[in-house]
């Protein structure tokens, strides 16, 4: 039996509701797991802890150099995932998270491969689409993002609709992600914490915007397991339970892509072997918080609650 919701009102004075306009508690379930962390711990997370928590993750994102002006962080809450805006990560604050329904995702996108015809033979490949050159933030013929929404939010809603387990999702730029990207299929896994990035690190082969359904579906299915992708000509994104964690992998496939690369340059390159793999993925729920906690400690800042009264204190 499921332990009942926990409700977490605003106490008066909290930073997050210095004016006291939004309602005390708000009751859309958001799950989470033991010490905070989403997943199977079946207690209630407020939508107001939720955004505090991406945007510390973003803002963390941004301090660790894997971002420039441009890169966000998502999670999932409820029908709904909240995510970054269209802005420096450095800057943002809880009531600049843009929060985007899931099913504004259409069920078949424009381009995926269809449905195979009774007419087909089995025996004969089917192929999606060209690439469109360079579609532009909305769906043609849909509905559009919201306001304030970055324009690769579809990447996001492509990524939840086809993984279940995707709690949160980092994207960012690690400047090793390019170089690796033009020089891989895939990654070489070749340190223990690398295999907290996925049995493998596939690389999506297109360096297009996905400004659209069409092309973040595309992107998507190029990562059918695991918790990492490089994207060619287009940086990365990563998975997590929480924002967090999602962050900490961007920081580890950013180490794995300079270790990688600095192998190749060798000229020899050893990769773990699967035993090995899955040895070191059979601790990443022990492991990888710890990580996140050192990258917190390791890039401090302004809490989001301080920045945010900071940002409401400008004339």
């Amino acid at each position: 039996m499921l332990p009942a919701i926990r409700e977490h009102p605003a106490s008066p004075g909290d930073p997050a509701d210095p004016g006291h306009n939004r309602p005390a508690r708000e009751t859309r379930p958001i799950w989470e797991g033991p010490a905070g962390q989403a997943g199977d711990g079946r207690i209630a997370m407020s939508l107001s802890a939720q955004r505090r928590e991406l945007v510390e993750a973003a803002r963390v994102l941004s301090r660790l150099g894997l971002v420039t002006a441009y890169g966000h962080v998502s999670v999932r809450a409820g029908s709904s995932m909240l995510i970054t805006p269209a802005a420096d990560l450095a800057t943002v604050t809880g009531s600049s998270v843009v929060d985007v329904p899931l099913d504004l995702l259409p069920d078949k996108p424009p381009g995926v491969l269809p449905d195979r015809p009774p007419d087909v033979p089995p025996d004969r490949t089917l192929k999606a689409p060209a690439d469109p050159p360079l579609p532009g933030p909305g769906l043609p013929g849909g509905p559009g993002l919201p306001a304030g929404a970055p324009a690769e939010a579809w990447a996001h809603l492509a990524l939840y609709r086809m993984r279940p387990d995707a709690h949160a999702i980092a994207r960012a730029q690690p400047p090793g992600a390019f170089a690796a990207a033009a020089a891989v299929t895939a990654l070489p896994l070749l340190h223990g914490q690398a295999a907290w990035l996925g049995e493998s690190v596939p690389v999506h082969d297109s360096a297009h915007l996905l400004r659209s359904a069409d092309l973040a579906a595309r992107a998507a299915a190029s990562l059918p397991a695991g918790e990492a992708l490089l994207l060619r000509g287009n940086g990365a994104l990563t998975l997590g339970r929480t924002p967090g964690l999602a962050v900490a992998r961007m920081w580890l496939l950013s180490a794995a892509c300079d270790a990688s690369l600095s192998a190749l340059a060798a000229g020899a390159v050893k990769p773990l072997a699967a035993a090995e793999i899955a040895s070191w993925r059979a601790v990443a729920d022990d492991l990888l918080p710890r990580l996140w906690q050192h990258l917190r400690c390791r890039a401090p800042g302004e809490s989001p609650d301080a920045g945010e009264l900071r940002d409401r204190s400008q004339p």
